[in-house]
């Protein structure tokens, strides 16, 4: 069976005497004194079976997955590292002669939920909280956003993308064992060459003409793709196969989203519509990107976040959103969770100005914040918000210190743009991400 904690572990492993040697011997100290937490990674690894290799252990699976998104390595790099250095090898707690590769690696550390990662997070602040090196009392708030691993969108690029998947689809449908002579052409040249042309012309008359052709070929291929599904699933030489179950799921996935690319270019090019964020499909590959526009000039495809930090700089909470909500729909939701797990009201609170609106400040105070100060007035006094304005240049310098923390998670912490697939793993990216941030801090706050 998979084991929880690594059995064999090596008495001559040591870390390095170098400040980020110091850091992983900090960090991997914390891990050993809850081994608790190793609970929920073993059941999200499952058991692997009772024969053959076991496979990485939950300590092992957790520790590297640190690792990774402390040092910001790819999984390849991470592979090196653990076979290369010391200090790699002492924090990671590999079972003897284990040097995991790349592949094993990311199906481990994918397997890790979201909900493991929050909860591991939830147990690293508690003891925070214990030890007194965080106690709640003040609390900042303040939104980013997360990009998807995606490219610029644009009707052209998904129209090509939609028949690129349809052809290989269509190459998998006429190797099924059984299959019968299947009648088909394959455009993806042609398209290839439609989008490359659009990219490159200019006036909307001659685009137009481009597009016309881009999407009938795209219907073509759609047409083909579903004449193609609707024979194999009465054709009896192939309608028992197990590949053709898998195969029939990725067109059920991707045929309702080919369908949403070719109605929104015909709508947004053809009929001159402009379509709601909410109604634009950016990728098919990433789904349920959303469409986040700051400042009125900046467009970001990802997800929004919300975040809560306090006086240690450890971050309490990050919530990612969908859509797009406004600030000030988020402030009470944020700090009711945050009185949720801390169990304690924050003395004091500081968000940005998007936060502030006289009904968040009133519910602030009903709730029992003393003093709430927004970093933009937006119509309330400052004597509405907190004693005097000395407690309220104070907090908001208090407040601007999210912002470091938000940057350190996008340069050191890999938060700026996710690089795994799907949105559980997009989620699950943040939290790993946040948990690496806070535990290395925690490690440098209290090195003890």
């Amino acid at each position: 069976m998979r084991e929880k904690r690594t059995s064999q572990v090596s008495i001559f492993d040591q870390f390095a005497a170098h400040e980020i040697g110091r850091e992983l011997e900090a960090m991997s100290g914390w891990l050993d004194a809850h081994p608790q937490v190793l609970e929920r990674v073993a059941e999200d690894l499952g058991a692997s079976a009772t024969t053959g290799r076991r496979g990485l252990s939950a300590e092992a699976t957790l520790r590297c997955a640190l690792l990774k998104q402390h040092r910001q390595l790819s999984y390849e790099e991470l592979a090196f590292h653990l076979l290369d250095s010391a200090s790699f090898q002492a924090f990671a707690r590999l079972p003897s002669g284990l040097t995991p590769k790349k592949a094993s690696l990311q199906a481990n550390i994918a397997a890790i939920r979201p909900a493991t990662w929050e909860a591991i997070n939830a147990e690293l602040l508690q003891g925070a909280k214990t030890t007194g090196v965080e106690r709640g009392t003040m609390l900042r708030l303040d939104s980013t956003v997360t990009d998807s691993p995606i490219h610029e969108p644009s009707d052209s690029t998904l129209l090509g993308d939609s028949v690129r998947v349809m052809v290989r689809l269509l190459q998998t449908a006429e190797a099924l064992d059984g299959a019968p002579a299947l009648a088909w052409h394959n455009h993806t040249r042609r398209a290839r060459k439609r989008v490359r042309a659009i990219g490159y012309t200019r006036g909307q008359d001659k685009k137009r003409a481009l597009y016309q052709d881009l999407v009938s070929v795209t219907q073509a291929t759609l047409g083909y793709l579903n004449e193609i599904e609707a024979r194999l699933d009465h054709c009896p030489s192939v309608a028992e196969l197990a590949q053709l179950v898998g195969w029939q799921a990725e067109v059920a996935h991707f045929v309702p989203l080919i369908e949403q690319v070719i109605e929104q270019t015909q709508r947004r090019v053809f009929a001159g519509e402009k379509l709601p964020a909410q109604e634009k499909l950016v990728s098919l590959f990433e789904a349920h990107t959303d469409i986040i526009v700051k400042d009125r000039r900046q467009v970001h495809y990802g997800h929004k976040l919300n975040l809560t930090s306090g006086r240690s700089g450890l971050i309490f909470d990050v919530v990612i959103e969908h859509g797009n909500p406004a600030d000030a729909e988020r402030f009470m939701p944020m700090l009711e969770r945050h009185i949720e797990r801390f169990g304690t009201v924050p003395r004091q609170v500081a968000a940005d100005g998007g936060y502030a609106s006289g009904k968040n400040l009133a519910a602030a105070r009903a709730a029992g914040v003393a003093d709430m100060a927004f970093h933009k007035k937006r119509g309330l006094s400052v004597e509405e918000m907190v004693k005097s304005q000395w407690v309220y240049r104070k907090l908001r310098n208090f407040r601007a210190g999210i912002e470091a923390g938000i940057s350190c998670l996008k340069r050191a912490f890999g938060l700026a743009r996710c690089t795994w697939k799907g949105l559980e793993h997009f989620k699950a990216y943040v939290w790993s991400s946040v948990l690496a941030h806070n535990l290395g801090l925690l490690a440098r706050l209290k090195p003890g």
